[in-house]
């Protein structure tokens, strides 16, 4: 069992920049892959970013550039640095972490960009 916990979620104007956090615990949390998805009101969950266990990063294109994703190993920590948001990112943003034949997802947290 993963359990995954997100902070840092807000409401913020277009432009400014925001930073979420994951604490992940856990059997073997640290060979999983983990990332963030977001949903809007009305839409699917999408993929914003993940990030391996040995770093490697992918990112969906509407964030490249703006996002980074980030992680420490030691605290078994993943982060999302959000920068130049735009009201089309508002939306509830979930950590994840994911293995073959698993997958585990946090609470959520809500990220609202409006003026």
């Amino acid at each position: 069992q993963v359990q995954l916990v997100e902070s840092g979620g807000g409401l913020v104007q277009p432009g400014e920049s925001l930073r979420l956090s994951c604490a992940a615990s856990g059997r073997m949390v640290s060979i999983y892959v983990l990332g963030w998805h977001r949903q809007a009101p009305g839409k699917e969950r999408e993929l914003v970013a993940t990030i391996t266990s040995g770093g490697s990063t992918n990112y969906a294109d509407s964030v490249k550039g703006r996002f980074t994703i980030s992680r420490d190993t030691a605290k078994n920590t993943v982060y999302l640095h959000m920068n130049t948001l735009k009201p089309e990112d508002t939306a509830v943003y979930y950590c994840a972490a994911s293995y073959p034949g698993s997958n585990y997802w946090g609470q959520g947290t809500q990220v609202t960009v409006s003026s």
